[in-house]
């Protein structure tokens, strides 16, 4: 895989290199994030105009675009500065008028000649009962009207590019559009009726109606597939590059687990029972495990992961789990330490706070191997961090944590077994886009004893009657959370929304009643307001969304969300999360700013409606598109130009399985479809995939 093939150079030249491309132009479709011809060739249009011609404007739909062959007639230039410049044209039936503002009485002498014959095409609009073709988009001479198309393929474009200049490199970079060897599997091929690349590309680029421009035309169904394909193929070659490094088998005894087990108050749901077992599955054979667990709010899945960590004691190895932020590292702990005394395992924590003497101790036991299980941040991958034994690494929350780091966590342990945890549900689609490399178990059930969360909306101006209702409550020894919007990016407003409700809330209440916590408080303040809530001292916390992610407090049992309809619904899904963890019935209240609009009463009416996280991470990737719903700049997750994870969730499972077959059968990449699909490769820029190719 020396370097790029060379049938591919013409695509990724400059653009300066196509005709009608000046320096100029290719700079301003830079915005658009063309850069290449290749580029261009995958920017389709996105829309249509029916230029088809008609004898006469009269009984054409208007207002609409009309394409048709006119004589000129005489020209009516305003004497006011500014005023329209009109020409009178005549069709087959019936006269009307272009009309052109700030023109040049010079300029339109010469394009339109009295007398002579033309073919206009534009939008015709009636005004004052006279039809007006006003700055139509062309006006061309007989002999040179074959130009305009029937149907005018429509691009995105940006700031300084019109369509023309735009369909123009476009069919410039189609000439250099080379045939290549098909990667796609024959059968697979003939069943979906799908064109060879090089004729899916220009039959996507000459749509003849408005149905060719469907995601589901087989030519642009070929190319999102194509896209998908060349993801999956680079997740498949990680996945079959951690599976090739040798893992090692780690067999528990099952002693440890069934300590825990007697200690637990309740029995495992059937989702925990089947995903230990496919771990426990993973962690036996010789294959690095890389498995995904997945699971709803408040399902479970500290005990799955325990259980795992202590497979790997139990095999004379240790396990180390790793959070996001030290909060929840902490929170791990206090998680796990119960558990951890029930099995009799000795458990740590390390953090960036660790220092001198203290720290130093913490890694000799580690590499003695007295520490069996650890907890931590990222501070566990510095270079003198050394295990005896690390067997299972996990990793929570996810998304920031991307292939690449897998990758890297696997040189800590050189044969760990790597499980990742998170409790944002994500829609199968785009699970597969993001950890297409990986297996995955998924925890939908609730353990026994949890409640459900009486959720209901309620209208800001109705604040005070909440206000009642959470004294009341906290009289009864109750306690509540009380989030604040972001009013807007700033930091400095945010930060006015909580210290003003927190001020107005504390008037209300008793001395030492609410707390607060917010995004600009040192790390410190916030861990002591926290812990003071978290002991019960304070009854209700006022907070911006820090409390979002993972921490538990089981006497809360109110959550009310402030201005709810400006959270995303995953978000709202997790806040509501943090209630429902103890005795007593909980509820979250959605307030709400009339009037709502239609996508905010959507989002809170699917919070009223379900509790199945699964279900509205559905609901929000209808909403709101895959890039928005996990931030794509920070996911891995590639941007694509044709395929639309929304629509196409199918189209992404089948690439997955073609992926993982392929490799199956020809793991170097050598055969004849093998060798295609490198090119591929290299046509989507999937680097990464070449790297792992050619270290093979």
């Amino acid at each position: 895989m020396s370097g790029r093939p060379e049938i591919l150079f013409p695509l990724f030249a400059g653009l300066d290199t196509l005709e009608g491309v000046g320096p100029k132009t290719a700079q301003t479709l830079a915005a658009l994030e063309i850069t290449r011809p290749r580029d261009l060739i995958f920017t389709l249009p996105h829309s249509g105009v029916d230029r088809a011609r008609r004898a006469t404007v009269q009984g054409a739909e208007i207002p609409g675009v009309v394409t048709v062959e006119v004589t000129v007639g005489q020209h009516r230039a305003n004497t006011r500065k500014g005023g329209p410049y009109r020409v009178v044209v005549e069709d087959d039936a019936t006269s009307f008028q272009l009309v052109f503002f700030h023109a040049r009485g010079d300029y339109l002498q010469r394009l339109l000649p009295t007398g002579a014959r033309r073919v206009v095409s534009g939008k015709v609009e009636l005004f004052d009962g006279v039809a007006q073709m006003v700055h139509p988009d062309h006006v061309l001479p007989l002999d040179e009207a074959g130009e305009i198309p029937d149907f005018e393929p429509v691009y995105p474009l940006t700031a300084g590019v019109t369509q023309r200049v735009m369909a123009k490199a476009a069919q410039s970079a189609l000439t250099r559009v080379p045939d290549l060897g098909e990667w796609i599997d024959p059968v697979q091929k003939a069943q979906a009726g799908w064109p060879d690349w090089a004729a899916a590309v220009r039959a996507a680029h000459a749509p003849e109606r408005v149905q060719d421009l469907s995601p589901a035309h087989p030519a642009r169904e070929r190319l999102a597939y194509d896209e998908l394909m060349a993801h999956q193929l680079t997740l498949a070659l990680a996945r079959a590059k951690l599976r090739r490094a040798k893992g090692r088998a780690t067999v528990g005894t099952g002693a440890l687990q069934a300590r825990v087990l007697e200690a637990l108050p309740y029995a495992l749901t059937g989702a925990q029972t089947r995903a230990i077992a496919e771990i426990a599955g993973d962690m036996a054979r010789d294959m690095r495990m890389n498995r995904l667990l997945q699971g709803d709010v408040g399902a479970g899945k500290t005990l799955v992961a325990f259980k795992a960590l202590l497979i790997a004691v139990e095999a004379g190895g240790q396990g180390v789990m790793m959070a996001p932020t030290e909060i929840l590292a902490r929170q791990h702990l206090q998680g796990l330490r119960p558990l951890a005394e029930s099995a009799g395992v000795v458990l740590e924590i390390l953090t960036g706070r660790d220092k001198g003497a203290e720290r130093r101790a913490k890694l000799a036991a580690l590499q003695r191997g007295d520490i069996q299980i650890l907890v931590g941040t990222h501070a566990v991958f510095q270079k003198d961090v050394e295990f005896a034994d690390l067997r299972l690494a996990i990793v929570d929350e996810q998304h920031r944590f991307g292939v690449r780091q897998r990758l890297e966590l696997g040189k800590k342990g050189a044969q760990a077994d790597v499980l990742v945890m998170t409790a944002t549900p994500i829609p199968r689609s785009l699970a597969l886009a993001q950890y297409g490399d990986m297996d995955v178990s998924v925890l939908d059930e609730k353990p026994p004893g949890r409640k459900p969360i009486k959720t209901a909306l309620v209208n800001m101006g109705r604040i005070d009657e909440v206000v009642d209702h959470l004294r009341r409550a906290i009289a009864e020894g109750r306690q509540a959370y009380w989030v604040c919007p972001l009013v807007d990016e700033s930091e400095v407003v945010d930060l006015s929304s909580a210290e003003e409700r927190f001020r107005r809330l504390r008037a209300g209440f008793d001395e030492g009643v609410v707390g607060l916590v917010h995004g600009q408080m040192p790390p410190e303040d916030k861990d002591a307001a926290m812990a003071a809530f978290q002991r019960g001292e304070t009854s209700v916390l006022v907070s911006t969304t820090v409390i979002e992610v993972g921490v538990d407090v089981p006497n809360a049992s109110i959550m009310v969300i402030e201005r709810a309809e400006s959270f995303g619904l995953a978000q709202l899904h997790q806040l509501r999360g943090r209630v429902g963890r103890g005795e007593a019935a909980s509820t979250c209240l959605l307030m709400y700013q009339a009037p709502l609009s239609e996508s905010g009463a959507k989002r809170l009416e699917t919070m009223r409606d379900t509790e199945d996280g699964f279900r509205i991470a559905e609901v929000d990737l209808e909403m709101r598109g895959a890039g928005d719903l996990i931030g794509t700049a920070q996911s891995g997750l590639p941007k694509f130009r044709v395929a639309d994870l929304e629509a196409q969730a199918a189209l992404m499972a089948v690439a997955q399985s073609d992926a993982r077959k392929l490799l199956h059968d020809d793991p170097d990449l050598e055969g004849a479809r093998g060798q295609a699909a490198r090119g591929l490769l290299w046509l989507m820029e999937q680097d990464q995939a070449i790297r792992l190719i050619s270290v093979g």
